[in-house]
């Protein structure tokens, strides 16, 4: 058994690394809150630009998109493309559970369905993962996941749009995570571009358009003028929800981290008590046993002293 000076010190270590994850549990709170505001808040303005691209669906049905599948062609077609690009958003830092695992394990699923994939990484986690396996990264967008902005946002959908125009890829895709509620996350993988008709459209019959917009110069302008900000507040709206997902995944760990310190804590409290009453009784008994062995060395003298 350790004697009670080592027990200190390690009860002393517990309480110095449960201060540490208590700070964490709070910074990672606070940043959730402030990143749910901001999603919160810009949200409406991405809300009704898909509102506006729904509107010229109703409005014109056979409109085409380069960024819209054709009518009549089946997703499938497109699937079997071997050329895409998937946007990967991980953490920069760790101690977020399985938060950056489970991102990366879904990219290298994505890439195992593509002969060809293009990576765009958002995190440094997720670049010392590919980069550590020799698997060539496109672009890196460092300090992009602790500070998700829509400007960084925007310039990251405009690299991906480019790639898109010029034909050098067919698909775009974005892994991230989602949270479903403040203890569940779900790492998603989601296809950017091409979009499908039947995001926009409602299976409800919507009611008759009685007085047609005139768009100018043409439908087709307007709905790829309307594409890029929409796509990018989807962008946009990816990294917050995976930093509102690493808050909470480091919440959670460190909350597991307090709790499986108290248990550690009170393990320690007891091996302390049994080390510090077994050193009592230790004294106790050499007091004990030298006041009995003075008393019999009296005994002992007097009875010699007497004639």
């Amino acid at each position: 058994m350790s004697n009670t000076k080592e027990i200190k010190a390690h009860i002393k270590s517990v309480h110095d690394t449960q201060k540490i994850t208590n700070a964490m549990y709070l910074i990672a709170s606070i940043k959730l809150r402030k990143a749910r505001n901001d999603l919160q808040n810009t949200r409406p303005y991405f809300e009704a630009v898909k509102e506006e691209i729904k509107r010229v669906f109703r409005t014109v049905k056979d409109v085409e998109s380069r960024y819209f599948y054709p009518m009549g062609v089946d997703d499938a077609a497109y699937d079997a493309q071997k050329t895409c690009a998937c946007l990967v958003i991980t953490g920069d830092k760790g101690l977020a559970g399985a938060y950056n695992q489970n991102v990366v394990k879904k990219a290298m699923e994505v890439m195992d369905a593509h002969a060809h994939t293009r990576l765009y990484v958002i995190g440094e986690r997720g670049r010392q993962f590919f980069t550590g396996r020799d698997i060539p990264i496109e672009r890196s967008f460092l300090y992009t996941a602790q500070n998700p902005t829509f400007r960084r946002a925007r310039i990251i959908t405009s690299n991906l749009l480019d790639l898109y125009d010029a034909g050098e890829v067919d698909e775009i895709y974005v892994v991230y995570t989602d949270m479903k509620n403040a203890l569940e996350s779900e790492t998603i993988c989601t296809r950017l571009l091409p979009l499908h008709r039947g995001q926009f459209t409602s299976p409800v019959e919507e009611k008759e358009v009685l007085h047609p917009f005139e768009f100018h110069p043409s439908e087709e302008a307007v709905l790829d003028s309307v594409i890029p900000p929409y796509l990018a507040g989807f962008t946009y709206s990816a990294m917050v929800a995976s930093f509102c997902a690493e808050q909470s995944a480091r919440m959670n760990a460190m909350y597991a981290a307090n709790t499986n310190a108290e248990g550690i804590l009170e393990d320690l409290t007891l091996q302390y008590n049994r080390a510090r009453q077994a050193a009592i009784t230790q004294e106790i008994t050499e007091v004990s046993s030298g006041a009995k062995a003075q008393t019999r060395k009296h005994n002992s003298a007097k009875e010699a002293s007497q004639p």
